[in-house]
């Protein structure tokens, strides 16, 4: 099975390498949003799968990477080669800086404390105009490579970047480090025999999460070419959860997909239907999630054991 997966992700990634030359724009587009928002699905499977625990605030560290960018850009002049790995070390501050004095939470009330930045995101943006642009937000305007298409080259580095995550986490999988957080999670006292402790390993996690969150806002920006406040929002961060569930915590590159399809794809096209978005949106989460927890064929493909 596991080889099966491999061949099935390496046939994935062969057609979305090729569909540029055979599909629109607006296609292009949507594909680099949910290659994007794939990543932020991951980070939070990152932490439930690792930590143990849910968040629904990380839009707040999505955010954080996408303005990172556009600032940069905007007021220093200066592009993504240069901004995407401060855009990292921000998150992984920021991530840090949260899990440290909410080390001891758990549960309902780690999930509660992340979801007060999600909810005070919005009008601190908002508040720091001159630096954020306020309710327009700020334009990246600045390409990856002088001369290529933007259409494909924001397409390509959304791929890129979601095939690079996924292959370092693969390796995280079977790592030393990675498996110490698993028996810090499943075993704390086994672990803490081996020095592991239980609070190392929240903020390890947390801090891990929180840096492939601003990877995405970083990616999302690039893609989307602006960021405002609209798109940071509590609802934000409680679909990238909704795409964590249904991907099954996954952290390979098919469940990525799964989560990131369901979040951005499934809601663009069915918007056509007016009113009755939410219901259908509702109806094929529904499906989906159940037939995934079914022990069927799609909940033996997604797993994170895989490539």
């Amino acid at each position: 099975m596991p080889d099966l997966r491999k061949w099935l992700a390496a046939l994935v990634v062969a057609v979305l390498a090729v569909l540029p030359m055979l599909s629109g724009s607006f296609l292009l587009y949507s594909l680099s949003l949910c290659f994007a928002n794939a990543i932020a699905v991951l980070s939070v499977s990152v932490l439930v799968r690792y930590g143990g625990e849910v968040s629904i605030g990380h839009s707040f560290f999505v955010a954080l990477g996408a303005y990172t960018v556009a600032v940069m850009e905007k007021h220093l002049g200066l592009g993504l080669w240069i901004s995407l790995p401060v855009a990292l070390l921000m998150g992984f501050a920021a991530g840090l800086l949260f899990a440290v004095p909410s080390r001891r939470m758990s549960g309902i009330y780690l999930a509660v404390a992340s979801m007060a930045l999600a909810l005070s995101l919005p009008e601190l943006l908002i508040h720091m105009e001159r630096w954020t642009g306020g309710f327009e937000g700020l334009y990246i305007s600045r390409d990856l490579l002088p001369g290529v298409a933007k259409a494909g080259q924001r397409y390509y580095f959304a791929l890129a970047a979601l095939i690079l995550v996924c292959l370092a986490m693969a390796h995280f999988r079977g790592s030393r480090q990675g498996m110490a957080l698993l028996l810090a999670r499943a075993h704390p006292r086994a672990a803490e025999a081996f020095g592991i402790t239980r609070s190392w390993a929240r903020i390890s996690v947390f801090a891990l999460s929180a840096t492939l969150a601003s990877l995405s806002g970083a990616v999302v920006a690039f893609a989307s070419s602006t960021v405002s406040p609209n798109s940071f929002t509590l609802w934000s961060g409680i679909f990238y959860l909704v795409g964590s569930v249904v991907s099954l915590q996954g952290t390979s590159l098919l469940a990525a997909l799964v989560g990131g399809g369901i979040i951005t794809l499934v809601p663009q096209y069915l918007a056509g239907a007016g009113d009755y978005v939410p219901i259908l949106y509702g109806s094929a989460l529904l499906i989906v999630t159940l037939l995934a927890n079914s022990g069927s064929g799609l909940r033996r493909l997604l797993p994170g054991k895989g490539a």
